[in-house]
């Protein structure tokens, strides 16, 4: 029997996909452009914005006629009800079989999950936040984090994976925060980066959200428009997409919801086509955030019919209608058909998504549903990787008297409502809080260990009592004198406050979640007051997906912990903070205020967003970007000299520090490398970061670290909208936060100015060697 072309590997893939579609109908085509979300509900709360008005989903007998055409994608089947992962691996793969049967082409669905912070499935382990992976610092942990997801995804028959998030943090009221990676786009870019090729190297299909702009919605509001200007968008929004593409290999990208001054992105060909394909050469598919084509009629107003919205974004270059059918399917038939819309777009869009498929083995001829390997998605080896990304992400943001670590047989009172909530640990996107609180009576699936459980587990030869003291987000103060009491009695009181995720207002944190301002939720603040009050010691612990303002108990606290929803591990990496068996190292990925008002703010400002006297509010962080400290000390010897270095706009220039641990314990330090512009055609952030390396030392023990600086990274974007690398004064800062200065190495640039593209250098390599004496 002879192999149809499109079926055999030996053939080109180009090739075999054009083979196929000159031989598929208008239908059959447009089939390959949309998803279905079987099971999704339509009434009650959803998973997705407006998911009850849009998501209804195809009968039993419009699934057959449906999948007769072929079909483009499947939209959670792990995703949106519990079920258990072996059953599900079973339906995955019987639907997959009644796909390629129904079809004259045999054609499979991609199928699609979220792994924002884990597989998003019942069973699954639920791991740190990415908020959480930005104050880890360590790019290797993140990769190694994609790629045991993605093993995940494969075992259970997933092609894509909808993540990493690489919206650059802009307003921290925003309610999605918890899901960046924080507020500078290198860091975003670089651990985003990271995760991406992990997902890849899993042969995960990586998709970048959310291209483009998000994250600067108005008022951090969700979805709200987007009022960035040119140099905003090319130099912070952008940054860490190209960054994922280049270096990481992604292959999907999903557009935007929002609209920038007044054009949305999901009808934008200058971004999806003119930037993202011809510019930076991205030839994989551009999938729609879920109903996003449909908000072009019904949100944008921007299309008067379905079909208009599929015309629009066609053209702007969408390939993929998700997460289920609505403007791809009948309306661009009927519109292709009448002539309103030309059927080349629609090759043009198909062909993308054949190709993809033909890279996944899905045009094959021995193809087969069923995955290969075991089944276990929260092994072992997943809680190892958990509890480390927890241990390494949590900050100690201050310690002035050294209460902590807390010393053995101290009596403690465990207050607040987030120590005692297994919810407390995991982020909107947890498949306990994305989807379980739909289905009360349904276990976790998981262990998820609370950080009072952990304590007394860790603390076994200490008293720990417990008092909630109140709730979340409730104004409920009934609780606070039993509070009192607990931390009057003790030695230590450890006061665990902080967010609940959740979904669209039923949470304080997650994707419609958004804050009037960075006030502690409800009434939680006054339990701290009172707590404090009794004159006992006090530790703040914090559980959120933001930063919150801290100024009003500076200087009364003895000691402050910063955890950002740390997943299922993160009871005991919190317990060994405490403890003092782990050393913390994390470094804050966003700024904590000192107020809870005057935002937006993050570090990247110009001179005159910094604080002055021309204005009564001050915006200076209480805790800077980069922030962090440790159980031990560490000495930064051996800088750079004072002397001006000259390198060409061209050129590139070594700086290096030798850094030691001066301390009792094993511990990391995070040299964080910034540069300051003094002079630019345009204003530019007083500092920004270029560059950083964590380094993990025993007692004693140095290291030399190189940083390998190049003028591409001093580029930006000038008035003529061209990034280019000028010549003049730069400064090279060492610190180990945004706000401090260990030491500095001053550089001029000469020669002419320097255009550059997307082949310019986009990290600054790093290198680690052995430290003297």
């Amino acid at each position: 029997m002879t192999t149809a072309p499109w079926r055999d590997p030996a053939v080109p893939a180009a090739d075999r996909v054009d083979a196929l579609l000159s031989r598929m109908t208008l239908e059959e085509k447009t089939a390959q452009l949309y998803g279905v979300w079987v099971g999704a509900a339509t009434d009650g709360d959803g998973v997705a914005p407006l998911q009850r008005e849009m998501a209804a989903g195809p009968s039993a007998d419009e699934w057959d006629e449906l999948i007769s055409h072929g079909l483009g994608q499947l939209t959670r089947s792990f995703g949106t009800a519990p079920v258990d992962p072996v059953l599900g691996v079973r339906a995955l793969a019987r639907a997959q079989r009644r796909i390629a049967a129904a079809s004259r082409f045999g054609i499979p669905a991609v199928a699609h999950e979220e792994c924002l912070a884990g597989f998003t499935a019942w069973g699954a382990t639920a791991y740190p936040v990415p908020l959480a992976w930005g104050a880890a610092f360590d790019p290797a942990l993140a990769e190694e984090l994609g790629r045991r997801i993605g093993r995940d995804l494969r075992s259970a028959g997933v092609h894509q994976g909808l993540a990493p998030v690489l919206d650059v943090v802009r307003d921290p009221r925003w309610g999605r925060v918890e899901e960046t990676i924080g507020e500078d786009p290198y860091l975003v870019g670089t651990i985003g980066a990271a995760y991406v090729r992990g997902l890849e190297s899993a042969g995960i299909v990586a998709t970048l959200k959310h291209f483009a702009g998000y994250a600067s919605s108005a008022g951090a509001r969700n979805l709200a428009p987007v009022r960035a200007g040119v140099r905003e968008f090319a130099d912070v929004t952008l940054p860490p997409f190209e960054m994922a593409l280049r270096e990481g290999g992604a292959r999907s990208v999903m557009a935007s919801y929002t609209e920038t001054d007044g054009v949305p992105v999901t009808a934008d060909p200058r971004l999806l086509t003119g930037l993202l394909r011809d510019e930076w050469g991205f030839t994989g598919t551009v999938v729609a955030d879920y109903f996003g084509i449909g908000f072009l009629q019904t949100r944008h107003r921007v299309a008067g019919d379905e079909a208009g919205a599929a015309h629009q974004a066609l053209v702007a270059g969408v390939d993929v209608e998700l997460p289920t059918l609505k403007c791809y399917g009948p309306p661009l038939v009927t519109a292709v058909r009448e002539g309103r819309v030309p059927e080349s777009l629609v090759d043009r869009a198909a062909r993308r998504v054949l190709l993809q498929k033909c890279e996944l083995g899905l045009l094959d001829e021995d193809w087969r549903p069923e995955p290969d390997g075991p089944l276990d998605l929260d092994s072992a080896g997943n809680r190892a990787l958990a509890r480390q990304l927890a241990q390494e992400s949590v900050v100690l943001l201050d310690n002035p008297d050294g209460l902590l670590p807390l010393a053995p047989g101290t009596r403690v009172a465990v207050v607040g409502p987030r120590a005692a909530d297994a919810l407390a640990m995991l982020g909107c996107y947890s498949f306990p809080s994305h989807v379980l609180t739909h289905h009360p009576d349904v276990p976790l699936g998981i262990r998820v260990p609370t950080v009072l459980d952990a304590l007394r587990a860790e603390l076994p030869d200490s008293k720990v009592t417990f008092a909630e003291g109140c709730g979340v987000s409730d104004p409920d103060t009934a609780g606070f004198p039993e509070a009192v009491a607990r931390a009057a009695e003790a030695d230590v009181c450890v006061v665990v406050l902080g967010d609940r995720a959740g979904l669209f207002g039923r949470g304080t944190s997650g994707e419609g979640c958004d804050a009037a301002d960075l006030g502690l939720p409800g009434v939680q603040g006054e339990l701290l007051d009172a707590l404090l009050a009794t004159g006992v010691p006090v530790v703040l612990v914090l559980l959120t997906g933001r930063p919150y303002a801290l100024g009003r108990w500076h200087g009364r606290l003895g000691a402050v912990v910063q955890a950002f929803f740390p997943g299922e591990e993160g009871g005991p990496a919190l317990a060994g903070v405490l403890s003092g068996r782990v050393n913390p190292s994390g470094r804050l990925p966003v700024s904590v205020p000192r107020a809870p008002g005057g935002q937006p703010w993050t570090y990247l400002q110009p001179p005159l967003g910094l604080a002055g006297e021309v204005s009564s509010l001050d915006p200076t962080p209480l805790y800077p970007f980069g922030h962090g400290r440790s159980y031990t000390s560490f000495a930064w010897e051996d800088g750079p000299g004072d002397a001006v270095t000259e390198i060409g706009t061209d050129g590139s220039y070594d700086l290096s520090l030798t850094v030691r641990n001066t301390g009792g314990c094993a511990g990391a330090e995070v040299v964080q490398l910034y540069l300051h512009d003094p002079v630019a055609s345009v204003t530019r952030p007083d500092v920004r970061l270029i560059g950083y390396q964590r380094v993990e030392l025993a007692p004693g023990e140095a290291r030399r670290v190189t940083f390998r600086f190049h003028a591409d990274l001093s580029s930006f974007t000038d008035r003529t909208g061209a990034r280019v690398v000028e010549p003049g004064a730069l400064e090279l800062r060492l610190g180990p936060s945004s706000a401090q200065v260990r030491h500095t190495a001053a550089l001029r640039l000469t020669g002419p100015v320097r255009v550059v593209g997307p082949d310019r250098r986009l990290r600054c390599e790093v290198e680690v060697s052995a430290g003297t004496g």
